[in-house]
């Protein structure tokens, strides 16, 4: 989840490149760099923070930190703190790269920030994505002599760019670096050796052209550049484009031209910031495959188990080892609303791979108890945010108790990192929608990378099962895209037949109980629809009453052990008149025989099912509430981070 701005033409490219990033930084904020060619050099810029701490790092060079923007015509003037003529920086040509880092591989220190660049400092790219199989191909450069500055996965992009130029030709360079990684990610490069030239490919993650008069532009996103142009050229997967001030050649991967039209977008500022999507909700339950790539990262390069990457807070004394983790003797986690749904999926999956007790809690309930907690204990709290009043509560009662704290948040710097022993970040990138999409798949991601790490360091499954699960695993991010394209008309339709219901309600059996929880939880958040949500085998104990005719029930029927015991509940549910629709695995026909409406699901293992069963449920709450005519995104009462008790 990080940002790319890229820019070729006769403009001083620094200023233009950082006011890119100043609309990309939702994308990351960890870090951030610019590079630009000057005469046969290039020349980077890179700062821990946020984009002032690269703002000051110019400043302190006497570099253009400003521009101005007619709105009219979109032309550019560069302004240098240390010469105020403007002028005096309109080069003939100025071709340079940006980027807005959110860490995966590697630390948040300068030498890991974008842009990076080769032995020679000849090569310098910008990468969002994942490498997934740098570890290889950092050893056979290295082996060939090239020296290595940074942690991360995307310096081996430069590396091997500089290796394959011997012909001379970046764009050949590329293609061929291009064909030898795995992952999904977009890269830019340039080359001392070609000024006036970008080259870029695309592999399941955003790249936008932006199209000028005499200059051209590249983004993650349209907010990049809109403030220059409106014309846009969208790149697709395993396409590789050539940008100079003259024109972009769009080609396959294998050399092939293509043509690709040229649109106009008509976004008002807003809209650009929403990149074309209606709300910022739905923006966001696209971007989840992403963000679930993002945190799943470097952690599970390995075939047969995870690498947690946990980053010690300064003020821990104790930070959280592997082997702390080895000796639990128990799991609490607590969190509130989504990410206690989270917990609760989390509670599943830990008890079922690695064996250990875990209970899950209500924060505002946890931190007014006096629980029983020691030092043996291992204390999760979960916040998006990393702000959460009640969580971080909790959190403090339990580390005065002894217990050993894991803060799992989003938020860098937030108060959860600054009082824990150790922290698991996701990497969904700022949400800003109310109600929580993103950021929850990210936690339960996170939870079950946990998960792995504690059963393959206790030994609690074997190494064929451990190492089809974090197969598996990687495969989400894909099944997310995949659910999100299948789905997106049969959930539409559903939504059109009950949006104007007065009540509904979820169940599910196992994990697919924080599965119906989370699920009702956007339904009441988002559409204001009197919603419950319940485990299925207590519907006896009270909630059948409420069945009739006129109530649809949201039935979690992915596969797993107890999927009869669930068939038996929609029976019990149909038999009262309720109107069934069932969110089922793909391969699952018998489930039709039940239910009036099936939401199929890509087949995975059971236990990592729940997580793609909420994705239709936050878009048919979605439907409905745009049917209804709400505000999806600012949902009355409500607000995205709970400071106060």
């Amino acid at each position: 989840m990080c940002g790319i701005v890229g820019y070729v033409g006769p403009q001083e490219a620094r200023a233009l490149l950082l006011a890119g990033l100043e609309k990309l930084e939702y994308r990351g904020y960890d870090s951030a760099g610019i590079s630009v060619i000057e005469g046969d050099r290039i020349d980077a810029v890179r700062a821990v923070g946020n984009l002032d701490a690269l703002r000051t790092a110019l400043a302190s060079r006497g570099l253009a930190t400003q521009e101005t923007a007619s709105a009219d015509t979109g032309s550019f003037t560069a302004i240098s703190l240390d010469d105020p003529q403007p002028e005096a920086h309109q080069k003939p040509l100025g071709t340079g790269i940006g980027h807005t880092r959110w860490a995966t591989h590697g630390g948040v220190t300068e030498a890991n920030a974008h842009p990076h660049y080769d032995t020679a400092d000849r090569i310098h790219i910008v990468l969002n994505g994942i490498v997934e199989n740098y570890v290889a191909l950092k050893q056979r450069l290295s082996d060939m002599g090239a020296d290595f500055t940074s942690e991360t996965d995307a310096e081996v992009i430069a590396h091997l760019i500089a290796h394959h130029y011997a012909q001379g030709s970046l764009v050949e360079a590329v293609r061929e670096t291009y064909k030898e990684l795995e992952g999904h990610f977009s890269f830019v490069a340039v080359s001392a050796d070609e000024p006036g030239k970008l080259v870029a490919v695309r592999k399941e993650t955003p790249l936008i052209i932006g199209r000028g008069e005499g200059e051209q532009f590249i983004g993650s996103a349209v907010p990049a550049f809109m403030a220059h142009t409106r014309k846009v050229q969208y790149m697709n997967d395993d396409e590789i484009v050539t940008v100079t001030p003259e024109g972009v050649e769009f080609a396959t991967i294998d050399g092939a031209p293509l043509t690709r039209e040229i649109s106009e977008i008509d976004w008002d500022a807003e809209t650009a910031e929403k990149q074309g999507y209606e709300t910022f909700m739905l923006k966001e339950i696209n971007e989840q495959a992403e963000a679930v790539a993002d945190t799943i990262g470097e952690r599970a390069t390995r075939s047969d188990g995870i690498d947690l990457d946990l980053a010690t807070p300064a003020e821990s004394a104790a930070p959280i080892t592997a082997e702390v983790l080895e000796k639990v003797r128990r799991i609490v986690i607590v969190g509130c609303g989504t990410s206690y749904h989270a917990g609760l999926i989390g509670r599943y999956a830990i008890e079922e791979w690695a064996r250990v007790p875990v209970e899950v809690e209500i924060a505002s309930e946890y931190r007014y108890r006096n629980p029983v907690v020691s030092s043996q204990d291992l204390v999760i709290g979960i916040s998006q945010s990393g702000e959460t009043l009640d969580t971080l509560a909790a959190m403090r009662i339990a580390r005065e108790k002894g217990a050993k704290v894991l803060a799992l948040t989003n938020i860098m710097g937030s108060q959860m990192t600054r009082e824990s022993d150790g922290v698991l970040y996701t990497r969904a990138g700022l949400e800003i929608g109310v109600a929580a999409t993103k950021t929850f798949v990210a936690q339960v991601i996170a939870l079950y990378l946990l998960a792995l790490n504690l059963a393959e360091h206790r030994g609690t499954l074997d190494r064929g099962t451990l190492a089809g699960l974090v197969a598996e695993l990687r495969r989400v991010p894909h099944m997310i895209s995949e659910l999100l394209q299948s789905q997106a008309e049969n959930v539409a339709r559903i939504a059109e037949q009950l949006y104007q219901a007065g009540f509904f309600l979820y169940i599910g059996r196992h994990a697919g109980v924080p599965a119906a929880l989370e699920g009702a939880l956007k339904l009441k958040e988002i559409s204001y629809i009197a919603t419950d949500a319940y485990a299925a085998g207590e519907m006896k104990h009270g909630p059948i009453a409420l069945l009739d005719a006129s109530t649809p029930v949201v039935a979690v029927a992915t596969d797993s052990p107890v999927l009869n015991k669930l068939i038996s509940n929609v029976q019990e549910v149909r038999a009262r008149g309720a109107r069934v629709v069932a969110v089922a695995s793909e391969d699952n026909v018998a489930i039709s025989e039940h239910a009036h409406e099936v939401i199929r699901v890509p087949k995975t293992d059971w236990m990592l099912a729940p997580l793609l069963a909420v994705v239709p449920l936050q878009v048919l709450a979605y439907e409905i509430a745009r049917r209804r005519g709400l505000n999806v995104d600012q949902p009355r009462n409500l607000a995205k981070t709970v400071t106060v008790e």
